[in-house]
């Protein structure tokens, strides 16, 4: 049995993050991204819907599926307990059938589904709602400090921290621009970037900003924003972020905002950096290889459009 929730009360999300975190323990990974996870605990945002699969006598959450609507697209996941993995089939089949349902009511579009360590289970999920493969993404990982070798073959540039209440505007332009046809980091708004902002690892000393002065007036071009989860392991730090505004592309600039990222988390005591990047992103896993990053793990994204139901049309 699951319930649907188009809004979940505060101890629906209670049970939901007991799942997570039991997930969390047995994988050494948070089983929904930042997008996602910003959601849940907002809700009942507005295409929004969670799935909770429960198990038949204790009527505790042995599976969670959840849908989010982006600005073109729709995000899926589906998270089970560690100890019901051999009902993943099962559990899946049934949660992400009615996930679909939900978005064909609510108009249909473009679905992405991100898997960590894809199996064939997942290959016949994805078939079962139309899905396939589609965009992979790399974790890689450095060991901070750089080698003094890689910093002295890198140009410096002179970067300042975010200025929460000034720079959300010039911030916005540079990441949509660079993201324009981006589905999950594309289009933000400043409600978005607030929601960020909110979150217990937001630092804005983390978030560097690369400006250039012209005419009485600094245009900002180009930004790393880094994380640190407190809450699970200080010593790994992320590039949460980084972008440089197309205008100012080939110019080194993504290699030099990435060691100045990956030289603030020394500083704040990561011994280890990590960042994501598209598999098929030749250049940019060229530039990070260089710096002495390696792949670690690979994440599936499963894609498709999923059509209008009949009411719909």
């Amino acid at each position: 049995m699951f319930d649907i929730k188009r809004s979940m009360t505060t101890q629906n999300i209670a049970e939901v993050t007991q799942l997570l975190d039991a997930v969390e323990k047995a994988d050494n990974r948070k089983p929904l991204n930042d997008h996602l996870w910003i959601d849940l605990r907002q809700g009942g945002r507005p295409g929004f819907a969670g799935l909770i699969a429960r198990h038949q006598h204790t009527g505790q959450p042995i599976a969670y599926c959840q849908i989010s609507r982006g600005n073109d697209s729709w995000a899926l996941d589906l998270v089970v307990d560690p100890q019901h993995r051999n009902e993943t089939l099962n559990l899946g089949t049934a949660l992400l059938g009615e996930a679909a349902k939900l978005i064909s009511d609510e108009g249909g579009g473009h679905v992405h589904w991100w898997v960590y360590g894809a199996t064939s289970v997942h290959d016949a999920l994805a078939k079962h709602i139309n899905l396939h493969a589609g965009r992979a993404l790399l974790q890689m990982h450095v060991t901070l400090p750089l080698a003094q070798q890689v910093i002295n073959a890198t140009t410096q540039v002179a970067t300042q921290s975010f200025r929460v209440g000034i720079d959300e505007d010039a911030w916005l332009t540079v990441n949509n621009r660079a993201f324009s046809s981006h589905s999950e980091q594309g289009g933000w708004t400043k409600q978005i970037l607030q929601s960020r902002q909110s979150e217990k690892w937001f630092n804005p000393n983390g978030l560097l900003l690369y400006f250039l002065s012209g005419e009485n007036k600094q245009t900002l071009v180009a930004f790393c924003w880094t994380k640190i989860d407190r809450e699970s392991d200080p010593k790994v730090g992320e590039i949460y972020v980084i972008a440089v505004d197309p205008q100012f592309h080939g110019q080194g600039l993504g290699r030099s905002l990435t060691v100045a990222g990956l030289n603030s988390l020394t500083t704040a005591g990561a011994t280890t950096g990590m960042l994501f990047v598209d598999k098929d992103n030749i250049a940019a896993i060229a530039t990070y290889t260089k710096l002495g990053f390696t792949v670690r793990h690979q994440e599936q994204a499963f894609v498709g459009d999923i059509a209008p139901s009949s009411k719909q049309t």
